[in-house]
């Protein structure tokens, strides 16, 4: 039970009274230690008194324990009970300071301070909170359930298509396989074509050579094109290692732009322009499964064209999804694909879970990324209540940005605020009901009693 149901807890106790004799400023938990009549001794220990020494605005023992109602220790503590509110403790040094700390005035009993007891409508306002916090934890919760249904009716459905798509990569393979033979077969004559008319044979060789390539291209393209909105841009290049130019370990927004002729993105007619900057250097991610067929003609002249280059790119993403963490019960799986953001005076922060946040100027100006997704790094018993995003663009000097991002229960999925702690280092609160969690039953016996 989290921490802020148990005080809603408390607070909803029925304010049946029962007054517990003790010296002022005893917590009901130690009043035990403090038995009138008897010698009092220290709570560390270190030595006993007669009872008569215990807040009579002299410091007896080391730990100011003798003292709980007075300021005569500088390192003890006054107990408010604070009965309709939450009892706190406060230092001994603001005891009779003219200045009413205790909701229930019990700290200024002897400096003529005009207090007023405003522990129960504090109270009240607190419980009123908290019943809202409560009730969007309860909405947020059947929004989970609903989230955790339509996920794992997703998993299933992509399961499905993996089955499928490796299904089809079996058939193609066989058929690239049968167009393997037939080509085979045709390149006989053109063999003994290029004996007897080399230039000719030259020529086509290049003619073959140069629709390859402009295949190839079309590949790296489409797979550089994360987002598929036929631009390639500098943040899409950035995810690429690989590229850089000077291979000194860090691939910079500059260095990107510079491999795209100093613009921020280019559409394929532009990319073809660039192209040799990228392609000795580009590792495909699909090369494996990228298969090519071919058509031959009645001279028996082959013509190779790109053939299902996109096969690859969705078995992998297939893959991933399925096998990705998106919490027990996979009910962060709507959060994949998705983009958050949230606007600043200066910045735009954009959140994409399991893939980056990035930092954009609100009036212009390159993006920078703040970090790329790491792991979930939640305490043990809430591992995903917090993402950790990281080696973002490095700052001048200084590490590899990143981006911690806190997860708190809403009906909502929002970004709700960011900020920089320390240098480069960045934290971002996003609210969402994946993250809900049943909460407890909030009726409870108003035949309590309360200390006092």
């Amino acid at each position: 039970m989290s921490c802020q149901f148990l005080l809603l807890l408390l607070l909803s106790v029925g304010v049946s009274a029962v007054e517990v004799q003790r010296p002022r400023g005893v917590p009901l938990s130690k009043r035990q230690f403090y038995e009138e009549g008897k010698p009092f001794t220290c709570l560390d220990g270190s030595r006993t008194i007669p009872f008569d020494r215990v807040n009579d605005d002299y410091c007896d023992c080391q730990d100011g324990s003798d003292e709980p109602g007075t300021a005569a220790c500088p390192n003890g503590s006054f107990h408010c009970t604070n009965a309709g509110f939450r009892p706190t403790f406060i230092p001994s040094s603001r005891i009779n300071d003219g200045i009413c700390d205790c909701c229930d005035t019990t700290d200024e009993y002897n400096s003529g301070a005009t207090c007023q007891n405003t522990c129960r409508e504090l109270g009240r306002k607190e419980r009123e909170s908290l019943q809202k916090m409560a009730e969007i934890a309860k909405e947020g919760f059947l929004l989970k359930q609903q989230l955790i249904h339509e996920a794992n009716r997703g998993l299933e459905d992509k399961k499905a298509k993996l089955g499928d798509v490796q299904g089809s990569k079996k058939d193609l393979e066989a058929k690239v396989e049968a167009l393997r033979t037939v080509k085979e077969a045709a390149e006989q004559p053109e063999r003994e074509a290029k004996e007897r008319h080399l230039k000719a044979w030259e020529d086509q060789k290049a003619l073959i050579q140069k629709e390859k390539e402009s295949a190839r291209m079309a590949e790296v393209f489409l797979e550089l094109d994360d987002d598929a909105d036929g631009f390639v841009s500098v943040p899409e290049l950035l995810s690429h290692s690989e590229l850089d130019p000077d291979a000194d370990g860090s691939f910079t927004e500059a260095e990107a732009q510079g491999l795209l002729g100093g613009v921020d993105k280019v559409d394929t007619a532009a990319f073809e322009s660039i192209w040799s900057n990228v392609k000795e250097k580009y590792m495909s991610e699909v090369r494996h499964y990228t298969s090519f067929f071919f058509l031959i003609n009645s001279k028996f002249h082959v013509k190779f064209i790109l053939f299902n280059f996109g096969f690859g790119i969705c078995f992998r993403n297939l893959e991933k999804e399925i096998s990705f963490d998106f919490g027990p019960s996979s009910e962060f799986a709507y959060l994949y694909s998705q983009c958050y953001e949230l606007t600043t005076s200066e910045y735009i922060y954009r959140l994409c879970p399991f893939n980056r946040v990035t930092q954009k100027p609100k009036f212009g100006g390159s993006e920078t990324n703040l970090g790329s997704w790491g792991k979930w790094a939640g305490p043990e018993d809430s591992i995903y209540s917090v993402m950790k995003y990281e080696h973002g663009t490095g700052c001048w000097q200084g590490p590899s940005r990143s981006t911690t991002v806190k997860l708190t229960c809403g009906k909502e999925t929002v970004v709700t605020s960011t900020s920089e702690p320390s240098r480069c280092e960045y934290l971002m609160e996003f609210t969402c009901p994946a993250i809900c969690q049943e909460p407890p039953n909030l009726e409870i016996s108003s035949h309590e009693h309360q200390e006092l």
